[in-house]
């Protein structure tokens, strides 16, 4: 590491163009190849997997998005002669654009766009013609088919459709549009998430440091970064399957960890500089040491995130590739690009105050006092009342999450302000909730006893609990495949409709099913949705087991005792929990969505608890890195736990609070995005990262190892001798060495013997009678408060 951060500062310039170069020619590929998302959430095996490859095989017409234009009349009936020429003519004008394949609307004869839409899971309709109109005459409704699946659809294409509908819209005349296709056109809130969270670090930092230069740089590095690691995406989605949201994601989580890392590896650089090092040196120590903690930290979080391939989901696939991809690139960019950028600003990485105070006195130690000092003093005086408030607040805010529902979150949950969600509100008030989310029914067909039962499975499914109305079967061209559309009672979102799919599924269909060959599958957005969860569900245990497996060896291999990766393993669960809840509360409960503009309350997306654990475990576990591997020096350094924990907590607690700052704020700032499922990773993320910057990292972490006591660096003899040596900090740079922790003599408990060990770099010999004296002129500090 230190030969690394050698070469980058010495060859600064040429360190700095190499990056704008990696940046500048992925964005450029990037925009040339264009993006290539999929939010393909099918898992093949299961039963609607299987249903929509039986309909993609043998009904060929379907293979294109189905979106739905609504009206409504505020002033007469949809049937009127004004309204019924307006919107043939619009209908008329969208069938005629690029893109759209088909429009069936209520003013024409029977159709097949309808069932089309029916099937899709857009929208739209089990009936034809009057059918398309409300039983009060006031909404109606017409099918859009595209050529193409959603994904592939041009935006522009979409666009098109949605201005030539609301150009018909009058003072009495409402048009919305609903659809995956529609979807494209809302606005996402442009990077006005990104622009709020990194204001807000760079005040943050600008507070932290005093300089505009030093901090600016954490900015800088990450957003370089980030923004290679989003084009890298781009080009990614067209050699494996990419979720929309991926590029979304990864830059949440890359902006977050980017700058908190460069914070980190900036104040160990300022840190030496105000000891004395020249600026290269300086650099050089500062990757050496802390920089080594940001890759071992970025490792936890790459490894977290990877986690998910484990669970052989193409879908989670993507998304962990980016996500973990972005992280990678913000870490070699805190170890390569940020040295080389500090050793161009010099000693401007300190104040202007700093500077002249370092040259009018020399090099200073820099003592823990404030209120760091007084905060770990009190915890180590009342470790039992302060562990068991922090454990009251994590299991309060936990609660919540027993009632955590996974399933479809619609375009009803979309913003009031939406097309998307203004046309799905029409249609539910209408036409009954579940016009927005109908199941399929598909089998195979041979005989004509399987047909007999096909025609009287309609009136079984009418006479079925839950069901608003049933299509009749429909067969594809050969004969030898069947489907029905099934309008639930509710909306796809609801439990009930959930409740319905498990009724056909287990009962009504294996009745319908008896002497005949058929195999009715059940298909649909909320059969879908309901075993792409189960399967998530159903392999969530091991995914978390070898997530907290994996992390709790690094921190083995790391510490050298058992109990430190134990409790970050209960740290990290405990986090992860409280996060949910707060996530259920807000998105699931609906506590406060709406007037935050995240749309109502729905459950959560199937996909979000396993991304969550992957990023949650590995941000928790820097936190973790960061502390207790200064506790782990000091422990070293004198065998006294108590000490070791105290002093670790004071050094360590301001750094880490503002580095949770800066990373709540860059989370929070993407609920602006207009997206729900990036608001939910944003709110889970700044939960999590702030209970455990305050509550978990700087109170009941050190409140247990206090009362724990010397069992905290306890290893057996046997797994000591065996294990390899990994050191976050390399024995060349520590300060003190420290043999064997049960052959230290003793507690070096001398103010002036700790300090200056520790603090007065040798080289710079003339400042050492001075810098004696200015230890000898502190006020204590926490290393030596009398214990």
């Amino acid at each position: 590491m230190a030969a690394l951060a050698r070469w980058c500062v010495r060859h600064r310039l040429v360190a700095v163009l190499l990056w704008l170069l990696a940046l500048g020619g992925i964005t450029a590929a990037a925009s040339v190849a264009g993006s290539s998302y999929s939010n393909d959430y099918e898992v093949p095996g299961t039963e609607s997997g299987r249903a929509a490859e039986l309909l993609r095989d043998n009904f060929p017409g379907l293979g294109g998005d189905s979106d739905t234009v609504v009206w409504h009349s505020g002033t007469g009936t949809v049937r009127a002669a004004d309204v019924e020429q307006t919107m043939t003519r619009t209908l008329a004008e969208i069938a005629g654009l690029p893109g759209v394949a088909a429009v069936d609307g209520p003013y024409e004869g029977r159709g097949a766009g309808a069932v089309h839409g029916a099937v899709h899971g857009a929208g739209h309709g089990a009936g034809h013609g009057e059918g398309q109109i409300s039983g009060d005459g006031r909404t109606a409704y017409a099918t859009v088919t595209f050529d193409d699946p959603a994904e592939n659809i041009d935006r522009g294409e979409a666009a098109a459709v949605v201005a030539a509908a609301k150009a018909a819209a009058t003072d009495g005349l409402q048009v919305e549009l609903g659809g995956q296709a529609i979807v494209l056109t809302e606005s996402s809130g442009g990077h006005l998430a990104e622009i709020v969270g990194v204001a807000v670090a760079a005040v943050v930092l600008f507070l932290a440091f005093g300089s505009l230069a030093a901090s600016l740089l954490p900015i800088a590095t990450a957003l370089v970064s980030v923004g290679t690691a989003y084009a890298a995406i781009v080009l990614l989605g067209h050699v494996m399957t990419v979720a929309d949201f991926a590029p979304m994601l990864g830059m949440l989580i890359g902006l977050g960890v980017g700058i908190d890392y460069a914070l980190f590896i900036v104040t160990r650089h300022r840190r030496g500089l105000k000891r004395g090092l020249p600026v290269e040196e300086a650099a050089r120590n500062a990757v050496a040491t802390t920089g080594r903690a940001v890759v071992f930290a970025g490792a936890t979080v790459c490894i977290a995130l990877l986690g998910m391939v484990i669970l052989r989901l193409g879908f989670l696939n993507g998304v962990a590739i980016a996500a973990s991809l972005t992280v990678f690139l913000t870490v070699v960019a805190a170890v390569t690009l940020l040295p080389a950028l500090l050793s161009f600003i010099g000693m401007r990485a300190l104040s202007r105050r700093e500077r002249r105070r370092l040259d009018e006195h020399g090099p200073e130690p820099e003592l823990p006092t404030g209120l760091a000092a007084r905060w770990s003093v009190f915890v180590e005086r009342h470790p039992r009342l302060l562990g068991g408030a922090a454990l009251a607040v994590m299991a309060l805010l936990a609660l919540p999450m027993f009632s955590l529902h996974l399933g479809t979150s619609d375009q009803g949950t979309n913003p009031e302000t939406a097309t998307t969600r203004q046309a799905y509100d029409l249609l539910a008030d209408g036409f009954g909730p579940g016009l927005n989310g109908p199941l399929t029914l598909v089998t195979p067909v041979t005989g004509a006893q399987d047909r007999l039962a096909l025609d009287n499975l309609d009136a079984t499914l009418r006479e079925t609990e839950g069901v608003r109305a049933a299509t009749p079967v429909r067969y594809d061209s050969d004969g030898d495949t069947a489907y029905v559309a099934v309008v639930p009672d509710s909306s796809p979102q609801s439990r009930r409709t959930s409740e319905l799919v498990d009724r056909l599924r287990d009962d009504v269909l294996p009745r319908a099913e008896t002497g005949t060959t058929l195999d009715l599958r059940v298909g649909g957005m909320t059969a879908g949705y309901d075993d792409f969860a189960e399967v998530i569900v159903g392999k969530l245990p091991l995914f978390v087991g070898v997530v907290i497996g994996l992390g709790c060896v690094l921190l083995l291999l790391a510490f050298r005792s058992v109990g430190i990766p134990l409790k970050a393993a209960a740290m990290n669960v405990a986090a992860v929990a409280a996060s949910f809840g707060v996530v259920v509360a807000i998105f699931q409960w609906g506590w406060g969505s709406e007037p935050l503009g995240l749309g109502r309350a729905g459950p959560i997306e199937p996909f979000l608890p396993v991304i969550m654990v992957s990023v949650l475990f590995g941000l928790s576990m820097d936190y973790q890195v960061f502390l207790v591997s200064r506790m782990y020096e000091e422990w070293l350094e004198t065998g006294d736990n108590r000490r070791a924990v105290r002093v670790g907590l004071a050094e360590t607690s301001r750094v880490i609070n503002s580095a949770a700052v800066i990373m709540i704020a860059v989370f929070l700032a993407f609920v602006l995005s207009g997206d729900r499922i990036i608001a939910m990773f944003g709110t889970a993320l700044a939960a999590a990262v702030a209970l455990d910057a305050f509550v978990l990292r700087t109170l009941l972490v050190p409140a247990l190892m206090h009362l724990l006591g010397g069992a905290n660096w306890w290893l057996p003899g046997w797994l000591d001798r065996n294990l390899p040596r990994l050191s976050i900090e390399p024995p060349e740079i520590r300060t003190a060495g420290a043999g064997p922790r049960a052959k230290i003599p003793g507690a070096r408990d001398d103010a002036l013997v700790n300090v200056t060990a520790r603090t007065v770099n040798t080289a710079h010999t003339a400042h050492t009678v001075k810098n004696v004296k200015n230890v000898k002129e502190q006020p204590q500090d926490v290393r030596d408060i009398p214990r």
